[in-house]
This record gives C-alpha cells, sequence and structure tokens, in this order.
C-alpha cells in the first residue's frame, strides 16, 4: 500500500506518472473541489479528464471548455474580491492544468491542478471566514486521493 504523507513524497509519486495518469489523477483533484463551482462546464471537462480512454479531439474540447471557464472565472472575480468567485476560479484552473499537455505546465499538470485545489479550498474558507484550514485538508486528501490511485 502507498502512504504519501508529505509533498515531497507527493510531488515525486505524481512525476513518475505518464501524462494520461497524471490527467486522471490531477481530475480526480479536480472532482474533490468542484463543489466549489457552479460552472456546469467543469463537470463534463473532469468527466473528460478522468476518462483515460477520453480521444484526442475530445481532450482538446475539454480544455478548451477549462479555458473559457478559466477566463470568465477571472473576470467575475472583480476587484471587489469576492472569495467565492476567487474559489470557482481556481477549480476552473485545476481542471485546464489536469487537461494541458504534458511539459507545457511548470511542474506537471497533476501538480498545478493540485496546487490550484488548495487555492481554490483556500478561497472558499476565506468567503467563510473560516478558523481553520481547509488547505492543509486539501492535501491531505490529495495524498489519499493518489495513493488510492497509485495501489488501484
Amino acid at each position: 500500500m502507498t502512504a504519501i504523507t508529505n509533498d515531497t513524497e507527493f510531488r515525486q509519486a505524481l512525476e513518475e506518472l505518464d501524462a494520461t495518469r497524471q490527467r486522471v489523477v490531477a481530475a480526480q483533484f479536480v472532482e474533490h473541489v468542484l463543489d466549489l463551482s457552479n460552472d456546469e462546464r467543469l463537470a463534463m471537462v473532469t468527466r473528460t479528464a478522468v476518462n483515460s480512454a477520453a480521444s484526442d479531439s475530445e481532450l482538446v474540447a475539454a480544455l478548451s471548455a477549462a479555458r473559457a471557464a478559466t477566463f470568465d472565472g477571472h473576470t467575475r472575480c472583480g476587484s471587489e474580491g469576492d472569495w467565492s468567485e476567487q474559489a470557482s476560479y481556481f477549480v476552473a484552473r485545476a481542471a485546464a492544468a489536469a487537461l494541458t499537455p504534458a511539459g507545457q505546465v511548470p511542474g506537471g499538470s497533476a501538480w498545478q491542478a493540485a496546487m490550484s485545489s488548495r487555492m481554490a479550498r483556500t478561497c472558499k474558507s476565506i468567503s467563510l471566514d473560516a478558523a481553520d484550514n481547509p488547505a492543509a485538508g486539501e492535501s491531505a486528501a490529495q495524498y489519499r486521493i493518489l495513493s488510492d490511485f497509485l495501489d488501484s
């Protein structure tokens, strides 16, 4: 059984995955924060990204939708600092990272999806004025998701 307990192990395990497996596990990270966005496109994007048998044309269309959701989310954030909108923006960024071809995302697509997912969770906690640190909980959830993925 794989037990990932920190970001060093997490990042190393991600780097050892091929591009398809990185995309699938990155999509699982996005699924974990999908409830922080009400952009319906992201559910479709995530369903495509998690499918290891998705065709190139499906992946290109999903990436285009994710990028559009990222752009739309960014414009909704505005100068007022609406943290709920920021959370949705970061969910869209995570989805776009999951689908971006290998080599085009610093640190790899799964790592970027994980970091954007953590940012989404952090933004949501700010919007709720939460006293706890949900980003730390998101890290632990990602360690579990990757461990389970590697064991499957």
